[in-house]
This record gives structure tokens, sequence and C-alpha cells, in this order.
């Protein structure tokens, strides 16, 4: 579902993921017509870094 929100809204799925002053920098760069891929490309990113820190996080809490 972030996936989703990272392609349409850019923005929100910075929000979804706790870093809102990255959000408030995308949002500004989604505003220009030229800067909604890299905003969407950018949120997907985040979004799949994101996941990969909760899988790290989930597997050092079933190690200890």
């Amino acid at each position: 579902m972030r996936l989703l929100i990272a392609l349409l809204l850019p923005w929100l799925a910075f929000f979804t993921i706790g870093r809102p002053f990255a959000g408030l920098l995308c949002l500004l760069l989604q505003l220009t017509v030229l800067g909604w891929a890299p905003a969407a490309i950018w949120a997907a990113y985040a979004v799949g870094q994101y996941r990969t820190d909760q899988k790290i996080r989930r597997a050092l809490r079933a190690r200890a």
C-alpha cells in the first residue's frame, strides 16, 4: 500500500514512514511538473529502505 502511495502522492509516503521533513521537501519537489518523477522514485526508494530496516530490526530482536 505504501508503494502505491509513493507513486501517486510521493510526499505522503514519507509521512507514513515517519520522515516529515523529507515529506515536506518532497512536496516542494513534487509541486514542479518535472519534479514529480524524481519525487516518486525517491519516495519508492525510501519505502523500500524502510521495509528493509524493519526486517533487520525483527531479525535482531529474534536473535536476542
